[in-house]
């Protein structure tokens, strides 16, 4: 299993997915990550599914409704959960190790936020030494104070493709 594949979600939460402001093309993030979870179970790759925990008392702490997965992502028991609580889907939790046990050489990464938290595990997950893939037309976030969520898009597509991950269409990914 030399070019062993996964697939990563990125906090795809009810808070963030379904919050008063939308992520930018949410049925396309919805329509494209779901596809992308099918395909990798079909080809046999393990899909990992991050989730953004809150402090105590915050509207995405550990078990509140926004904390939970979007109802609209198809769950197995097969698949593997961990919570985080910084941008980074490796520090402090078990992902790397789980990783490394399933001989994975390629993450394939879609989901939430662009800007923080797919920004931020793309370029640890080179670091740590894996072939990255973000989908182009699978990831989003919402606008912000100086720019428009389809602008930060594009902008993190352009900016880590090459240096950081191959960018490629949910079309275009094979697991």
């Amino acid at each position: 299993m030399p070019d062993a594949s996964a697939l990563l979600v990125i906090d795809m939460q009810a808070g963030l997915l379904h919050a008063p402001q939308p992520p930018h093309q949410k049925e396309q993030l919805i329509a494209h990550t779901v596809g992308l979870i099918h395909a990798a179970r079909a080809a046999q790759s393990p899909v990992f599914f991050a989730r953004h925990t809150g402090p105590e008392g915050s509207p995405i702490a550990a078990g509140s409704p926004l904390w939970q997965l979007a109802d609209e992502l198809p769950l197995e028991a097969g698949d593997r959960y961990f919570n985080k609580t910084r941008p980074s889907c490796f520090f402090n939790t078990s992902l790397l190790a789980e990783l490394q046990q399933a001989q994975v050489k390629r993450l394939v990464i879609v989901g939430m936020k662009t800007d923080y938290c797919v920004d931020t595990t793309c370029r640890a997950a080179v670091d740590l030494g894996f072939d990255v893939v973000l989908v182009s037309d699978a990831h989003s976030t919402t606008d912000n104070a100086v720019l428009s969520a389809a602008q930060i898009v594009a902008h993190h597509n352009a900016t880590l493709a090459g240096p950081f991950v191959t960018l490629l269409a949910t079309d275009d990914v094979i697991f």
